[in-house]
């Protein structure tokens, strides 16, 4: 059987998603688990690699197993081997020719923002954060020149192992609610600190330090040195991927509701 699993979780206490020597990563703890309530080792394959401190609301990974079992006694019996900050939320069977990576049509991440004189306290580790006050309509004109296919040469980290840099953004939603930001972004795929590098720039925009059109001489220069400096990983959140409607697999979780 390949297996399928939706997974949630606070990054705030792990070194990243892939596994570490160290053993204090979400696959890690999430293997650990799994082996336990299987009896035996299985390994897992993430739809995306998520860094420290980065938040999932629905991980999908998948792995293959002789073991016969109930679906639901995947979600409950893994659940019960792990950490209190990460969860199963569902389980499917899926076909052979299913990859969590590889079928994935679309990723999607949102990044939550703080606006605020002081810093997060209840939500620390959960919310970037700003002190001075932004500007909505400059980071919505900012934000045109991401759309589409482009290099994102300059929103890409050093160590970014991805093959091309050039990737298409379907979608960027931008909401606010009180002092709270939320930007929603969709692509077909995400370079390494490419969203963080993203919010850098539009927060400098949004304070007034570049103009609106400043994003398209970003891309344009594709140089990482002409961007903002990497954003903190503490708002951000992976919402999943999205795939074809004949796998069968839900778009999004209960943790969907809990973001501002």
């Amino acid at each position: 059987m390949r297996i399928a699993l939706g997974l949630s979780y606070s990054g705030t206490a792990y070194e990243g998603w892939q596994s570490q020597l160290s053993g204090n990563t979400v696959q890690d703890r999430l293997e650990k688990a799994l082996g336990k309530f299987a009896a035996q080792p299985l390994r897992t394959l993430c739809a995306g690699r998520t860094d420290a401190g980065v938040h999932a609301l629905m991980q999908v990974v998948h792995f293959d197993t002789p073991l016969q079992r109930e679906l639901p006694s995947w979600v409950r019996g893994t659940n019960a081997f792990l950490p209190r900050d990460i969860a199963v939320q569902w389980a499917r069977e899926v076909p052979a020719e299913f990859h969590c990576r590889a079928s994935a049509i679309s990723r999607r991440y949102a990044y939550v923002l703080l606006e605020s004189p002081v810093r997060p306290s209840v939500e620390a580790g959960r919310v970037g954060w700003v002190y001075r006050p932004m500007d909505a309509a400059a980071i919505r004109a900012a934000i045109t020149h991401l759309l589409g296919e482009h290099d994102f040469s300059s929103f890409r980290a050093a160590q970014c192992q991805a093959k091309s840099p050039v990737k298409t953004i379907s979608r960027i939603e931008i909401s606010q609610r009180a002092n709270y930001w939320r930007f929603e972004f969709e692509a077909n795929a995400f370079l390494h600190h490419m969203i963080r590098n993203i919010m850098g720039c539009l927060v400098a925009v949004g304070q007034g330090q570049h103009p609106p059109d400043w994003l398209a001489e970003v891309l344009a220069a594709r140089r990482r040195d002409v961007a903002a400096p990497t954003f903190s990983p503490d708002g951000l959140y992976f919402l999943g991927p999205r795939y074809e409607a004949h796998y069968g697999l839900p778009e999004r979780t209960a943790a969907y509701d809990w973001l501002p």
